[in-house]
Order: structure tokens, then sequence, then C-alpha cells
């Protein structure tokens, strides 16, 4: 894979949602709907929506019950249309598909052009788990991991999907190759995203000397769950462009491609590396 980008045009505003979803799937629809278009209005396109951003409830099994097959489903219609509507490229957070596992899902983020037509699909590799006293999670109850590395072009050139728990493993980015822009839907926890969130994002832009946008779910949830948020747009060089602490919103940013650039010139980090990704 060439570490040379695709050439992009020139700058491109995009935006990240950020949600306090709960049980109830329409109302969560309602909401993200709402925030498209918010973030529509203010000129972005290429949007991306936070992980379970159709569902968040203390009832892990809410989402086996919910799942959906590739290509049909009420929650994969609303992600259609929306990027229709407002003539945006829409990544959908994550969303629950069909897995080989009859009790399982696949936590998947699916992207759609401007038209409304899936142009690429993301499973998440890394399956988060923690315990720390009474606060316990383990993703591989049901969740069935995904294994492909996936990039795909869009406005801004080549762009690299992960989400929430990735973070945590460098190698995923660097399999990628040079993109112009990492997007991470995530649901980081109270506790790990006061820790880490901010610092291993900011270490993805900046090994990676390209753009990362993290939408995220932020505050109290029905049920009792507690989410960092913080949702942010971080430059190549490590800055934070944009970010919303708590509570639902739109963070915005224009991406310039000179600043990237220049960066990318000055410290060719990509061009002197001397390790192939091992497999």
């Amino acid at each position: 894979m060439s570490d040379c980008p695709a050439a992009v045009p020139a700058n491109v505003n995009i935006a990240a949602i950020q949600t306090v979803s709960g049980p109830d799937v329409d109302a969560n629809l309602k909401m993200a709907g709402a925030l498209i278009a918010e973030a529509a209005a203010q000129g972005a396109r290429l949007i991306a929506l936070p992980e379970y951003f159709a569902l968040i409830t203390p009832d892990e099994m809410a989402k086996v019950r919910l799942r959906e097959r590739e290509g049909e489903g009420p929650i994969q219609d609303f992600l259609r249309a929306a990027a229709r509507r407002h003539g945006v490229w829409l990544i959908g957070g994550t969303l629950p598909l069909v897995a080989l596992a009859e009790d399982k899902v696949r936590n998947s983020t699916l992207v759609y052009d401007d038209r409304g037509e899936q142009v690429a699909r993301y499973d998440k590799i890394h399956l988060f788990g923690f315990q720390r006293g009474t606060e316990r999670y383990d993703e591989s109850v049901t969740i069935e991991p995904g294994c492909e590395v996936v990039t795909f072009e869009s406005p801004v050139g080549r762009t690299g999907l992960s989400v929430c728990y990735d973070l945590r493993f460098p190698e995923l980015y660097r399999a990628m190759g040079a993109v112009n822009l990492i997007i991470l839907p995530a649901a980081f926890t109270h506790t790990t995203g006061r820790a880490h969130w901010e610092v291993l994002l900011r270490a993805r832009a900046i090994e990676n000397q390209c753009y990362v946008m993290a939408p995220a779910q932020g505050g109290e949830h029905p049920g009792g769950r507690v989410t960092w948020g913080h949702t942010m747009i971080i430059d190549p060089w490590g800055d934070i462009v944009a970010c919303l602490e708590r509570g639902p919103g739109v963070v915005t940013a224009e991406l310039d491609f000179a600043r990237m650039a220049s960066i990318r010139e000055s410290l060719p980090a990509l061009r002197h590396r001397r390790l192939d990704v091992p497999a």
C-alpha cells in the first residue's frame, strides 16, 4: 500500500455528532436526524455519528434482537435516506448487523455517499473488556469481532475506519497506510475516557500525520451508564480543532490540506518508517 494519499480537493468541512442514546430506537434516530440536518446546514460534506447511536441499553441482548442484515432494516433505511436528503457523506457510527453466530452481532460502521449508496463497511475488530470494582464490560459476550482493515475514498481522500476500543491498537492505523482522515465512532466509558481518550486520539493524529474525527456518546444514559463524550476533531499536529464535552450536539472543522502537507514535508515521519506492520 502506497504512503502517498490520493489527490483531494482544496479544503473540506466535516462534522462529528455527539449523542446520549437510550433504549428507544425511534427516539434515537429522531435525535440523530436533527443533528445530521444541523451539521449539513453548517456546510459539512462528511458527517459521522457515534458508536451505538441507535441503541444503548442495559439489556445487552437487545442489539441481538434488533440486528439487521446488510442492506435492509430500519436503521440502514434511516442512514441511506439521511445521506440522500442532505446530499452528504454519512458515516453511520455503529449498528448491529447479523453475525455468523446466532446469538451475536457485528458492531458495524456503514458509509453512505451523497446519493445514499453504501460505499464501505467496517466491523469492529477489537472488543472491549474492562473490570474495576462493580464496573464491568465484556463485548465479546454479544459481539463477534471483524478482521478486515478498511479504508475508502471520500471527499477528503483516503479515509480509515475504526471504532472505540480500536483506538488502543496503533498497529491497526499503521496497516491503513497514509490516510487523510481517521474516523473513530466511540462510546468510551467515563472512567477510561477521563484517563486516556484525549491522549490516545492526539497520539493517533500525530503518528499518522492526519486528521482524526471521533464522534462520541457523551452523558448519562437511561439505565445509569455514563459515557465520556468529548467528541473531537484533531489536526495532524495533534492540536484539538473542535470539542464538545457533554450532551447532544455537533462539532465541525475544515480539513486544511495545505497544513497537512506542510507537516508531512517538514517532519516526514511517514517516509522515515523502517519496520513493516507485523502480520
